[in-house]
């Protein structure tokens, strides 16, 4: 359930350049040493150890500036696709700047669209299209006309930042889970395995984890007010990627990916030797991208 927007571990990678202060760096001593003490960004006391709560606050401030660069970014596409400026993007003149972005001709795309006749792109382009008509008609507001104002495109490019995708995100995770129809949680329906047969001990042990974890998620993060029952308010605010619970939580989960010494913190040496899960491709890849997961 946790939601990090974006992971401190990508000003980690071996790309030459720490993602910190944008120092040139030659290798990874260098930039941890950077990170965790000339440049004082993460490692606030410059103890040369980053604790949870400086990862937190990392974390928090990445996830600030991720939103303020999401609306930038947003202004800028809406502006170029709403080309007679009236305030709102058909998904029409969206899929025509698209196609024109993967070569297409936009005077062909256009045409082709307006005469209801059928385009020939390849089978990847096809499915992505698909997938963006999808997110298309989540960010439109009821009453939904396909037409998406500066706001809602901003929900379509990012929902991760969108209030009104969270709600829905939300509503379908209680539609998903609660088996009474009374529209909240309680622990049992939180702690729900999902679908699938245990085979083995070892899958059993695996989902005793999975149980004990969801069940000090629901009564230590989500459930606030500590009634046993989980609201749709309360799993919203958990979700929002602005949570400082969820910001430390997310913190804790990634220093513990390292900690040998058990001392609760990172180390310079710690990070070293992790590096190839610190500076793997699928964790950058989904520090950048989960609001394609939303």
């Amino acid at each position: 359930m946790s939601v990090c927007v974006w992971s401190v571990w990508s000003v980690w990678r071996v790309s030459g350049t720490c993602g910190v202060c944008g120092v040139s760096v030659a290798c990874m001593e260098r930039c941890v040493a950077c990170v965790c003490g000339a440049c004082g960004v993460v490692d606030v006391n410059t103890d040369r150890k980053i604790s949870a709560k400086e990862m937190q606050r990392w974390i928090m401030e990445k996830t600030a500036e991720h939103f303020q660069e999401a609306m930038e970014e947003s202004k800028t596409h809406f502006r170029a696709v709403d080309p007679d400026g009236d305030g709102h993007v058909s998904w029409d003149e969206y899929k025509v700047k698209f196609l024109a972005s993967k070569g297409h001709s936009e005077k062909e795309v256009a045409d082709a669209i307006r005469l209801n006749e059928e385009l020939k792109v390849d089978e990847e382009t096809q499915e992505v299209l698909e997938n963006l008509k999808d997110r298309w008609y989540q960010a439109d507001s009821p009453p939904a006309d396909l037409l998406l104002t500066e706001e809602e495109f901003l929900s379509f490019l990012h929902p991760e930042h969108s209030r009104g995708m969270l709600r829905f995100m939300v509503k379908e995770i209680v539609r998903d889970l609660d088996q009474d129809g009374d529209k909240q949680l309680s622990l049992p329906e939180f702690i729900s395995l999902p679908v699938g047969t245990v085979e083995n001990q070892q899958g059993q042990d695996v989902d005793d984890n999975w149980v004990k974890d969801r069940k000090k998620e629901f009564e230590e993060l989500i459930d606030s007010n500590h009634d046993g029952i989980v609201t749709a308010e309360e799993l919203e605010s958990y979700m929002d990627p602005m949570n400082e619970y969820n910001a430390l939580n997310e913190a804790k989960q990634m220093i513990a990916v390292a900690d040998e010494n058990q001392n609760h913190h990172l180390e310079p040496e710690e990070v070293l030797k992790y590096s190839e899960f610190f500076t793997g491709s699928k964790l950058v890849d989904y520090a950048r991208s989960v609001h394609e997961e939303f």
